[in-house]
This record gives structure tokens, sequence and C-alpha cells, in this order.
């Protein structure tokens, strides 16, 4: 008898196999469907890149950034005498503090003033970029 149920457990897990086989085959078939839906998305995406493209082509400057603006007698010793849009000064003083190595080697952020850029910099030994901007716009007018 021991031999009997050791070949119906047999014969069970053999037929347990086929009912699984029998499962995965609709699996398969709904595989197809689900590339069709990723072929259709990269469809989508592709429209939405190219309307950004479009607004960037009609952007334009702020005027305010464009206003020339008269330097202060301590500004004009570093960028020159003639009235500059703000973006120009800008420009301008990072031309004149990597000319002269003045951007501190330990952090880039920080800038060490000469004895031009310290009357712009009311008297500050080192200024960060961030408010460099804000002591730089008291000297325009």
């Amino acid at each position: 008898m021991a031999a009997a149920k050791k070949s119906a457990k047999k014969a069970a897990k053999k037929a347990a196999p086929k009912k699984a086989a029998a499962k995965k085959a609709p699996a398969k078939k709904a595989a197809p469907k689900k590339a069709a839906v990723k072929k259709a998305a990269p469809a989508k995406k592709a429209a939405v890149k190219k309307a950004p493209a479009k607004k960037a082509a009609k952007r334009t400057p702020n005027a305010a950034f464009m206003k020339a603006l008269t330097p202060s007698p301590e500004l004009a010793a570093v960028v020159g005498d003639k009235p500059l849009p703000r973006t120009e000064v800008v420009k301008k003083l990072w031309a004149y503090i990597k000319k002269n190595g003045l951007q501190d080697a330990k952090n880039k952020r920080n800038i060490n003033a000469d004895d031009k850029l310290k009357a712009v910099f009311a008297g500050k030994k080192t200024v960060s970029m961030f408010e460099m901007t804000s002591l730089v716009s008291k000297h325009l007018s």
C-alpha cells in the first residue's frame, strides 16, 4: 500500500505542472498588449518635449536688465565709467576677479577683495558671490 500512495503522490505532482503551464499561456497573450501601450507612450513624450522648445524661442529678456546704469566712481575704477546694463557690469566684475585671481581657492563662492574692490564691497575683505550682487547694486544709478 505504501508503494501505491507514493505513486499517487508522484502522479499528483506531475499533474500540477500541467495546470501551471495552462495558466502561463494566457499571460503570454497579455504581454503584447503591454508592449503596444509602451510604444504609444514615447510618442506622447515627444510631443511634450517639442512644446517647451517653441516657448523658449519666444522668450525675450526683461527690459530692466537691459537698462543702462551709471556706475559710481568706486565701481567705475573696476568696470569703466560708461553707462552699462546690470548684466554687463556683473560680467566685467567677474572678468576682473578672474584676471587678478581674487576668487578664493578653497571656497569658489567667496571673493577676496583687493583695494579697488574693497571700496565697492563697503570695506569688506571677503564677500560671497551672492552678497556681491547686492553690494554692487548700491553703486549703480
